[in-house]
């Protein structure tokens, strides 16, 4: 077993590599723009996953992942060329689902703001349903005293 910063070097160096080699040897039409956003390598060091995200639509998004796949044995081989490992890792393409997230997320807060702004709107012009500080408050001391009572602060009088 290695430890995890050789491993995560690893990983970066592989992302570099992929990214490079794909922008300058891969000539494959079915290519799209691809950007390839991380990469993760097993802690045995024979696994690498490669994250990648594609600009288009979904028939693009299938031809790019088509094209990926067929020139994996190159960027594999150029992969152990680059980084002088003794085994080259495996090469497996996903798809990166951090931009359907967002989109995801961002749908969402649209919702919530629209929601802030109709209950917002229907606050407008509203008046409370008791009085307006509802919390009870003492009354006042000068009032509460009774006639011949003493200050709890005052002591006796000294002479």
């Amino acid at each position: 077993m290695t430890d995890n910063a050789r491993a995560r070097k690893l990983a970066d160096r592989i992302q570099v590599v992929v990214a490079e080699t794909l922008d300058r040897r891969i000539k494959d039409p079915r290519l799209g723009f691809v950007t390839i956003t991380d990469a993760r390598v097993t802690g045995d060091l024979r696994e690498a996953t490669v994250f990648y995200t594609v600009y288009g639509d979904d028939e693009e998004r299938a031809a790019s992942a088509a094209a990926l796949e067929s020139a994996k044995g190159v960027l594999r081989s150029e992969v152990g060329r680059q980084t002088g490992v003794r085994f080259t890792p495996t090469l497996a393409f996903v798809p990166d689902a951090l931009p359907d997230n967002a989109r995801t997320i961002e749908d969402l807060l649209d919702k919530a703001r629209a929601k802030d702004a109709e209950v917002r709107q229907v606050s407008t012009g509203a008046t409370y349903a008791g009085e307006a500080d509802p919390y009870r408050k003492p009354e006042d001391d000068d009032e509460a005293e009774t006639p011949g009572s003493t200050d709890k602060n005052e002591g006796p009088a000294s002479a």
